[in-house]
């Protein structure tokens, strides 16, 4: 008998947005794979440092540390460099001092990704398509990063080029929904109109919607109405 409940399929990773504005992430190495942990990381607004000895720094890592983009500490790793870190992200061509940072890591309960290591990753960087508010991200939990790769191609072109602008618009309604039902009482039905409007209302319209609109359109939240847009403007 078929189950109405979800199928337990293992082997994956709990895929989440990890918040890391303000916290300090240390970047081990400076080539081309940690320039594009730095990139994640620094738009993530973290507070980021690469231990690196000068001579490896590769074009677009020395960029970042000119532009004062991270702070930089010229020379090889130490154990002393994780005292300040949340998060490691170790990308050197060194399995036996990358197998060391690791266990460091673990002694001290610090999440770590070690480049190209499946089994010494407490966490996968995948394949992110970005748009304003939008992200997503594709993982193969480390089996294939090149086929990650192309299948966020696959997705993203199937995207509406407007997406993420639509998203600004909601997140900015929802927001003046909250000034408007305020209580914790609220947060279903405010939960279940923002579900209606953002069904009702195609992207183009959520887009074009402005904060006169918006006034409007919050008017109609406690009859749990949602007019279209063209209803608003006319009314």
């Amino acid at each position: 008998m078929a189950s109405k409940y979800p199928e337990i399929q293992g082997g994956g990773s709990l895929i989440l947005a990890w918040q890391v504005r303000g916290k300090n992430v240390l970047v081990i190495g400076g080539g081309e794979v940690a320039a594009g942990r730095i990139v994640h990381v620094l738009n993530a607004d973290a507070h980021v440092t690469v231990v690196c000895p000068r001579s490896g720094l590769n074009d677009e890592v020395a960029h970042r540390i000119a532009a004062g983009q991270v702070t930089h500490i010229d020379r090889p790793f130490a154990p002393s460099d994780l005292d300040d870190a949340a998060m490691v992200l170790c990308a050197v061509d060194d399995p036996a001092a990358s197998t060391e940072v690791y266990q460091l890591c673990q002694a001290r309960r610090i999440p770590a990704n070690i480049a190209d290591v499946p089994p010494e990753c407490d966490f996968y960087f995948g394949s992110v398509h970005r748009d304003g508010p939008l992200q997503i991200m594709v993982s193969t939990n480390g089996n294939g990063p090149k086929m990650a790769n192309i299948v966020r191609r696959k997705v993203a072109e199937g995207l509406p080029e407007n997406a993420g602008a639509a998203i600004l618009k909601v997140g900015e309604l929802r927001r003046k929904l909250r000034e408007v039902a305020t209580t914790a009482e609220e947060g279903p039905k405010r939960m279940k109109w923002m579900s209606k409007v953002c069904e009702a209302w195609p992207l183009e319209d959520l887009c074009d919607m402005d904060d006169g609109d918006m006034e409007k359109l919050l008017g109609h939240y406690q009859e749990a109405n949602v007019p279209s847009l063209a209803q608003i403007r006319a009314g």
